[in-house]
């Protein structure tokens, strides 16, 4: 059917269209009259998920914000909090909602979750495009009693996100609490354990860096290395005084030796020039090499004097080189010694440390789960009680009309296609062609008189029996 077909049957069936649009106009509209009226109350709540939480310090990332908002959702709706709304309008003593479960279960099941369930369904919750904010619809009959509910269940859901916030942090500060005295108990044994230790051995500190034996030792090792120095030096001296003594350094520095000498180099001077003047045999020549000989003897004496000094403080250092090595292999055993009893102190001292970290870090879990469990502040405010609405949301009467009327222009052509479908007519010349496969012989004009005017059944059986009245040869010619 193309489109000039199609006009042609909404023009011929016009009366049915136009019935079917008013019925259906007429059937909304009584709709809209015997339906009962529904008021729709809505409260809404904003949730801050961008500022971190004052207790634990965090906040929620970009990527959950939307998960977080679709748990909410879920939470509003859950059984918890509508039992608390139905709690806080005493609806669960209600006789009539008990008269109404006996009737529908038969006393099967638990009343409670059967009301919950069944006042849940009116209520719908939408996350705002782009926002934190919930927004809280309730549909019931009773205008009161929508704006009740809603303003109910916005209420139990702000304190039941306080409540499961609150309940975690009490189950944990009580198991805290357990560990924290567990651990106080593991950290007062270790601490025993180690002053036991300590006691028992003499250790004042397990600190190396505060002992006085290392010290001690280090300064033995320190005056070890300064004597044996020494020694080296002195018995060098000593060789030297015994291959060429009166060049020591003590020797040419003595001051005795030093007044000899000079003494000595006067006379031998003057004894020189008393032989030159005098002679050898002369008593004063004699009498000054007598006295040349003495001081020899006495500077000879002097000289191995001092010499033998050197070997003297060479024999001292030895000895006490001997004494210094002694002293310090005795102290190094006892710093190795005591080095074994602070390593196993430190053991113990380890111990001590991990309790203490392991004690801090639960006594710090305690703290904040003690100040979680006594919070009184939620992340969900109030942005918008429900009020008692004026108007009913439902039935929509302007809106179900135009509704209807859409409906209507819809159907009516449907109904005028399907009349046409079931009671076939020929309306157009290319009809009579298509459908009868036969030459169109005659128009008949349009009727202007009113005896003239019949019905499309009357002009169709006229012209029916014009052409049963036309000889079949003729037809079968026209055919051809």
């Amino acid at each position: 059917m193309n489109l000039s077909q199609l006009l042609l049957v909404l023009r011929a069936r016009w009366r049915s269209a136009c019935v079917t649009a008013l019925a259906t106009l007429a059937l909304v509209a009584l709709a809209c009259v015997l339906l009962p009226k529904q008021y729709t109350a809505t409260s809404a709540v904003v949730l801050d998920v961008r500022t971190p939480d004052p207790i634990a310090g965090i906040a929620l990332g970009n990527s959950t914000v939307s998960n977080y908002m679709a748990t909410q959702v879920d939470v509003v709706q859950s059984e918890r909090v509508a039992l608390k709304a139905l709690k806080a309008l005493h609806l669960l003593e209600s006789p009539k909602f008990k008269q109404k479960w006996l009737e529908d279960t038969e006393g099967q099941g638990e009343f409670d979750a059967w009301l919950a369930e069944r006042l849940t369904r009116p209520l719908t919750v939408r996350p705002q495009r782009d926002s934190n904010v919930l927004t809280l619809s309730y549909d019931a009959r009773d205008a009161a009693f929508a704006a009740d509910m809603a303003n109910a269940f916005m209420q139990a859901y702000v304190d039941t996100t306080l409540e499961l916030r609150v309940e975690p942090a009490r189950r944990y500060n009580s198991f805290f609490d357990e560990r924290a005295r567990a651990m106080r108990e593991g950290l007062e044994q270790a601490q025993a354990k180690l002053s036991a230790y300590q006691q028992s051995k003499g250790l004042i500190a397990t600190d190396e860096k505060l002992d006085v034996e290392n010290e001690r030792l280090s300064a033995l090792s320190a005056q070890m290395v300064a004597l044996q120095g020494l020694a080296a030096e002195t018995v060098g001296r000593q060789q030297q005084a015994g291959a060429n003594g009166e060049r020591l350094q003590e020797v040419l520095t003595n001051p005795l030796v030093t007044a000899l000498s000079a003494d000595l180099s006067r006379n031998e001077a003057q004894l020189q020039q008393l032989t030159q003047r005098l002679g050898d045999q002369h008593p004063q020549v004699v009498e000054l090499r007598a006295t040349i000989a003495e001081q020899r003897s006495r500077l000879d004496a002097a000289t191995k004097r001092v010499s033998s000094s050197v070997g003297v403080n060479n024999s001292v250092n030895q000895s006490r080189l001997v004494a210094l090595q002694a002293d310090l292999d005795t102290q190094r055993a006892k710093v190795l010694r005591l080095k074994g009893l602070r390593d196993e102190a430190q053991v113990l001292q380890r111990d001590v440390e991990n309790a203490q970290k392991a004690y801090e870090a639960v006594m710090a879990h305690v703290s904040q789960s003690d100040m979680e469990s006594q919070n009184t502040q939620t992340n969900v405010s109030v942005l918008k009680r429900a009020s008692v609405p004026a108007f009913p949301s439902s039935p929509k009467l302007v809106l179900s009309m135009a509704v209807a009327l859409a409906l209507g222009m819809l159907l009516g052509p449907m109904v005028a296609i399907v009349r046409e479908r079931m009671d076939r007519r020929l309306r157009s010349e290319d009809e009579v062609l298509d459908a009868l496969a036969l030459p169109l012989l005659v128009r008949l004009p349009v009727a202007r008189s009113a005896q003239a005017a019949q019905t499309p059944r009357a002009l169709a059986g006229r012209a029916k029996r014009l052409l049963s009245g036309l000889p079949t040869a003729a037809l079968r010619q026209g055919a051809r």
